[in-house]
Formats: structure tokens, C-alpha cells, sequence
């Protein structure tokens, strides 16, 4: 396995398996191979671009929540990620250790569409016993690119 090509793909989503052939110096058919058995062995999930959204027209919220919950028995906490995840504002559901047993990434329209979806969907959920909602208020870094890269020290302020 060829870790190599996925994180150039990671990185750059755009990048054609010629170009990555030269950048690893290796023949391009294997390469082209490995890019399809990563398709095919669900390595790669699928390919999207990062976009900022703050630069479009668009108005929307995001809020990380976290969700404390009773897991099932014999399911853990699969069968409740799963019915959380279904909902189509639901953007990311991670399992995970601490003070909370979920965190879920959401995305509306409004704050008022977020507190709807936390106090009508995610709240009446027969095992969610807490949730915390907490609004993004504004993205430095996601998925490892630099929301306003061209900022200047001074804008950044002083980080000594």
C-alpha cells in the first residue's frame, strides 16, 4: 500500500495520477492501479473540494454538539450515531472519550434552525441524556487548510 499517493489525494483532491506518478517517481500504471484499489477497498471515500463559504452569498451556521448518551446494550453507541448522522444538517458524528460520548457537526440556516434540530430531533432521542451546543464563530484551519491564509501579522495580532 502506497500511503504516499493517498496523502498527495488528501492534500490535493485534484491531482491526476500522471502528476503523481512524477512526484513519486513510480510508473504510472501502478499508480492508476492503486488509486483504483483504494476506490475499490473503500480507502478512498470519495473526493470533494473545501470551499469558503464566509466568500459566497450563502448565510448559514455551524455548531459542534456535544451529546452525552445511555449506549445500548450490545450496540453501544452505533444505532444512536447512525439515526443522528441520517439527518441531512448533520455534517460529522465522531465517538469520543471524555466528559461527552458523541460530537456532531451540524450546519443551518439559522441559529434558530440549530436550536430546532437540537430540541426536536436530537434532544427527544430516547438514549441522549445532555447535549452542549456550541456555534463556530468563525474557521482558522478545517480539514487542514488555512481559512484567510493572506492574513498579515499585525491582523493576526501578536503571537509571542
Amino acid at each position: 500500500m502506497n500511503f504516499e499517493i493517498l496523502k498527495l489525494l488528501e492534500g490535493d483532491a485534484k491531482l491526476t495520477a500522471e502528476q503523481i506518478a512524477v512526484m513519486l517517481d513510480l510508473p504510472l500504471a501502478d499508480v492508476k492501479a492503486q488509486i483504483n484499489e483504494f476506490e475499490a477497498n473503500g480507502t478512498i471515500l470519495g473526493y470533494k473540494a473545501v470551499v469558503d463559504w464566509e466568500k459566497t452569498e450563502r448565510e448559514s451556521v455551524t455548531a459542534m454538539i456535544d451529546v452525552k448518551l445511555t449506549p445500548q446494550r450490545d450496540k453501544g453507541y452505533d444505532r444512536v450515531a447512525e439515526k443522528i448522522y441520517n439527518y441531512p444538517e448533520v455534517k460529522s458524528v465522531y465517538l469520543m472519550s471524555g466528559a461527552y460520548d458523541l460530537s456532531v457537526l451540524i450546519e443551518g440556516k439559522t441559529m434558530k434552525e440549530v436550536a430546532f434540530f437540537v430540541s426536536q430531533k436530537l434532544a427527544p432521542i430516547e438514549e441522549v441524556i445532555s447535549t452542549a451546543t456550541h456555534f463556530v464563530l468563525h474557521k482558522y484551519k478545517d480539514t487542514g487548510v488555512l481559512y484567510d491564509a493572506t492574513l498579515d501579522i499585525e491582523e493576526r495580532g501578536n503571537c509571542n
